[in-house]
């Protein structure tokens, strides 16, 4: 049975929208909705593991600690290597913004 990324897509609220969709052998997939969503001013991801995420739909920023900001739009992607600090620094307004996350 198929499904698709851009259905089922939650209604805004107060927080990101985090969904598994697979999980095997150290290897997780998930989508994430973000409506404005931004990583609070001075927390940081600090994760044990690689991240590779595309942007599906949407505008969003990623700061890195010490670093230069990245701006992602709809079809962009970046990997996020373990132990690298980063944080979600700005999501489109009144618009979701669509990821889809690997971690390994």
């Amino acid at each position: 049975m198929s499904e698709n990324i851009f259905e089922n897509i939650p209604k805004p609220a107060d927080e990101e929208f985090f969904e598994e969709l697979f999980l095997k052998d150290g290897v997780k997939i998930e989508r994430i909705v973000s409506y404005g969503h931004a990583t609070p001013e001075f927390e940081w991801y600090d994760q044990r593991r690689d991240e590779w995420v595309i942007l599906l739909k949407g505008e969003a920023v990623i700061t890195f600690l010490n670093e230069d900001e990245v701006r992602l739009r709809a079809g962009d992607y970046i990997n996020i290597p373990a132990h690298k600090k980063h944080r979600v620094s700005w999501t489109k307004p009144n618009e979701e913004s669509i990821w889809l996350a690997v971690h390994c």
